[in-house]
Order: C-alpha cells, then structure tokens, then sequence
C-alpha cells in the first residue's frame, strides 16, 4: 500500500487521482508531480513499486502539505481573529468572509435555521 504524507493512497484508484486525497494536492498539482517524477499518470497505485513511490515523495518535496498546511492555515485565520480586522471577526462570528452575501444563503457558515417565534397581540 502506497503511503505518502502520511495518507494511506486508495489502492484500485489511478496515481493521478489517489495523490489528491492528502491534503494540499489538488488534480493540477498531482499532474505536475506526475510529470516530474515520471510515472505515467494512468497507473493503479497497487502496481507502484517501492521506487516510483519514493521518486513521487522526492517530487512532492516543494509542496506544503497535511500537518504543515493545516498549521498554517488556523495560525493565518488566528492572526487575523487577534488584529481584529474585518475577515477576523467575520471568522470569530462564523459568518461568510469573501463578501458574500447573508440575507439569503450563507447556510453553511451560518448553520442551520433558528426559529423566531413571534409573541402574540395583546387583547
């Protein structure tokens, strides 16, 4: 079984495919790394040998991926909450960040709906 980055890679799936489950790798860069390590992007990763498994490790050597990736990303996001700028506190109140809007949607971030009930006339 091929391990890269700590990722156990899908066994029956193509190389170009499977390198996008870890973290960071996408299909465009999986192409890339592909290509410089030169492993056909149509193999199974069952039928890499031990050898083109450390040539793909060598050609990803460049890429911030998994563990380090994701440490960047929340120290980003926790700078950004301690300034106290506007993508900060839209992060700190779990509201959309890139300006979308929220009068509608937005329901992912802002998670399911909360019901208002409205209180009743007086007599």
């Amino acid at each position: 079984m091929a391990r890269i980055a700590g990722v156990d890679l899908p066994r029956e799936k193509r190389v170009e495919v499977g390198l996008t489950y870890v973290y960071g790798i996408g299909l465009s860069s999986s192409q890339k790394i592909l290509k410089v390590a030169g492993i056909n992007p149509d193999t199974r990763v069952k039928d890499l040998s031990d050898e083109d498994v450390n040539k793909i490790r060598k050609a990803m050597e460049g890429y911030k991926v998994e563990g380090d990736l994701r440490r960047e990303i929340a120290l980003n996001i926790k700078r950004l909450t301690e300034i106290g700028c506007y993508r900060g506190i839209r992060h700190r109140r779990g509201l959309p960040v890139r300006g979308q809007r929220t009068k509608t949607n937005a329901r992912t971030r802002k998670g399911p709906r909360k019901v208002v009930s409205r209180s009743k006339k007086a007599n």
